[in-house]
């Protein structure tokens, strides 16, 4: 009734709200179409600021980077008449009515938008058709990683931006601030890299289907923690090898000693090997940290060959003795090798072996010690033992194979020189 319309209008809270599509006359243009369409190239201004790097994957070899993308061109169908001269600022409702540059990352795997709570997209207008566009993305992209230094490597990576379906005769896309179009946030770390520094480049992409496109570049630097590798790697393997070493202050008779010391170190280093191995990319080609590790494990089976080498030329020597002796009342004497085979107890060649064709057992003998009949005959063989027992680091370095001797210079200085050339080689 008319009543009802009356009492409407002198209602202020009825007022009806003006339409942004009249005030920017989007009705009226043909928005599919980019601005001065037929013309000269629209130039796009890009800006980025990166809010976080949040992995680097040397498996997957790609990176993950949160950053703000922003876009500035020049729309004239866009511009509105304003009294104060002020910007409007839109939410992602409107980006679906006008045209806007269609901006993408070259080698990406995956990305988005922001949506929380809303979608993470700002566009901003001004009178005289300026525009700004501004999204909050997540992106992983590949990065093209070369490991042969590592871990005492540096990799290089770049976040690509291009347009799709605009070549350079349509869209000019270009650092909107020069080098200082690319930002940063102070508080940027990662756990594993040193972020070396951040910078800004451009060129030109080409398609034989398409022509030339402009294309923007985000390099950055990262330069990889040593210490962790130390820690988990290099140190191990350091002690391993020096560990292998404590073979050549061992009596060469001592067979069982020195073999499950070479065996433990050779197991160890290949466990250290595949350790680092799993955690790392299928490639190639050789990497820093496999050179030297598999040149400990080199020193460490040398050590183990080089106890085979004493243990098989004290044989011989052992051997040629015995045909010199000959024989002693029809029967053999024992060396020491051969009556360790027998009872697995240490024994002396000038000390505690005597000519009998078979000694008694260790136990058996510790048992007849600890008798208190024990026979006259017993006695100096029990004085014998019990010198042995004060005597036993003289008795240890007399009975030293010549090639232990110069294993212990040989094996610690060849190591040492060559993790002098290793480490000035490679940092």
């Amino acid at each position: 009734s008319k009543r009802e319309i009356k009492l409407r209008k002198l209602d202020s809270t009825k007022v009806r709200p003006l339409k942004t599509e009249q005030l920017l006359h989007i009705e009226d243009h043909d928005f599919a179409l980019r601005p001065g369409f037929g013309g000269s190239p629209i130039p796009v201004g890009i800006d980025v600021q990166v809010e976080s790097i949040d992995s680097i994957s040397e498996v997957d070899m790609d990176f993950t980077m949160t950053l703000y993308l922003r876009h500035y061109w020049k729309d004239e169908r866009l511009s509105f008449r304003s009294n104060k001269n002020k910007s409007m600022t839109f939410d992602g409702r409107l980006i679906k009515k006008i045209w806007v540059p269609d901006v993408f990352f070259v080698h990406s795997k995956r990305s988005f938008i922001h949506d929380t709570t809303v979608e993470n997209i700002m566009l901003r207008v001004y009178p005289d058709g300026n525009v700004l566009f501004s999204l909050r993305i997540t992106v992983s992209a590949m990065c093209f990683m070369d490991f042969s230094r590592f871990p005492l490597d540096t990799q290089n990576c770049s976040l690509e931006l291009e347009s799709y379906a605009y070549n350079e005769d349509d869209l000019m896309l270009y650092w909107k601030h020069g080098n200082k179009s690319l930002s940063t946030d102070e508080h940027i770390s990662l756990s594993q890299f040193f972020i070396e520094e951040f910078s800004a480049s451009s060129g030109l992409a080409f398609y034989s289907s398409t022509g030339w496109y402009n294309r923007l570049f985000i390099n950055f630097a990262l330069r990889r923690h040593i210490f962790f590798f130390v820690l988990q790697s290099y140190f191990p393997a350091m002690l391993m090898v020096m560990l292998s070493w404590v073979s050549f202050w061992i009596d060469r008779r001592a067979v069982p000693a020195r073999v499950s010391l070479g065996i433990t170190t050779v197991l160890t280093m290949s466990t250290i090997m595949t350790g680092v191995s799993a955690s790392m990319p299928q490639v190639s080609y050789i990497k820093a940290v496999d050179v030297y590790l598999w040149i400990s494990f080199l020193f460490v089976f040398l050590s183990v060959i080089e106890y085979a080498a004493v243990n098989y030329l004290t044989t011989i020597e052992e051997r040629k003795q015995l045909k010199k002796r000959g024989k002693a009342s029809g029967m053999y004497s024992m060396d020491a090798v051969q009556a360790m085979a027998f009872d697995g107890c240490f024994h002396d060649t000038d000390v505690d072996m005597d000519l009998t064709p078979f000694p008694d057992p260790c136990e058996e003998n510790e048992t007849r010690t600890s008798q208190t009949n024990i026979s006259n005959e017993d006695t100096p063989r029990l004085k014998r033992k019990r010198s042995l027992k004060g005597n036993v680091g003289r008795i240890i370095l007399q009975n030293n194979h010549v090639i232990d001797t110069y294993s212990r210079i040989i094996f610690p200085s060849v190591y040492i020189v060559f993790n002098f050339f290793y480490w000035g080689l490679y940092i």
